[in-house]
């Protein structure tokens, strides 16, 4: 199995483990909490058929990756990130993070530019700033953030069980666009991480990413459910619709959190389409928002 080593924690390595397949044009994909890479199979499989290479990885401390003590923060995920592009040699390629892991797009553009980086995308991510402040009225009571870290580390796995019920909005989606045996996957994978990780990445959720947001002059897609329970569309993805400049908005009606999961083929068409469309590094889109799939 292919691994990358992107630090050292005292006598081991911390290695990222990633696969790489297909050819064409490039396509990082950038799971969210609490999974894996593996989550991307039905993206995985649509981009392949339409001729994309396509990268996944595990974020450390979860999947198959190495699950150290430390390096549980934004700054960091997007160094291993760049590590993970650094050895595979890659050029003009997309990036898209779903829920957490359109932090690291955002957080690696922010740090390091984006050179190199073809096209953006943001499907159920958490920039700009989910924390509620005085100067960020739209974002969520830092209670709730503390009462999840709180319930994380009474019992993850009690946790787990809760969290995917608003996931998927399985009193809504159950048994017609998500079964109890994906549920229970997705729960498996979760109970597989590192404990330390379950933990120490819920803080992460409210960073302020607006001036990550502000470095992005590529095209860029930003993808949401009008039915998101985990990371509301009004806190997250229309306003990072509207701080990118000639962002593409598109709204999955009736979309719950994963909808990379329930929503599949509407989620997969907008992605396909953005990624054909030409155009080099740099250029920006007109914006067009609120379109429905």
């Amino acid at each position: 199995m292919p691994y990358i080593t992107v630090g050292k924690e005292n006598s081991g390595h911390i290695e990222l483990y990633y696969e790489d397949q297909g050819s064409g044009k490039p396509v990082i994909l950038i799971h969210g909490y609490p999974l894996s890479g593996a989550s991307w199979e039905k993206q995985t499989a649509a981009l392949l058929t339409a001729g994309h290479r396509v990268i996944t990885y595990d974020r450390r401390g979860f999947g198959r990756s190495s699950k150290p003590s430390s390096g549980y923060n934004y700054d960091t995920f997007a160094e291993d990130l760049h590590k993970v592009i650094a050895h595979l040699e890659l050029r003009d390629f997309a990036l898209a993070g779903f829920s957490m892991g359109g932090g690291e797009v955002a957080r690696y553009i922010g740090m390091y530019g984006s050179r190199g980086v073809k096209k953006a995308v943001f499907i159920g991510a958490v920039p700009p700033f989910l924390l509620k402040t005085q100067g960020n009225p739209e974002g969520v009571d830092a209670s709730v953030f503390e009462g999840i870290q709180k319930a994380v580390s009474a019992d993850r796995y009690a946790f787990f069980t809760e969290f995917f019920k608003n996931f998927y909005n399985t009193d809504l989606l159950l048994g017609k666009r998500v079964s109890e045996s994906a549920i229970q996957a997705s729960w498996n994978v979760a109970a597989s991480a590192s404990a330390t990780a379950s933990v120490a990445c819920v803080p992460t959720w409210h960073e302020d990413f607006r001036s990550d947001l502000s470095r992005i002059d590529v095209p860029t897609l930003v993808i949401h459910g009008d039915a998101d329970r985990i990371v509301p569309i009004s806190a997250s993805g229309m306003r990072t619709a509207q701080l990118v400049k000639g962002a593409r908005l598109v709204v999955v009606k009736d979309g719950p959190h994963c909808i990379t999961w329930t929503h599949a083929d509407e989620v997969n068409r907008a992605l396909e389409s953005f990624l054909a469309e030409e155009g080099t590094a740099h250029a920006v889109r007109p914006a067009t928002t609120g379109n429905r799939t």
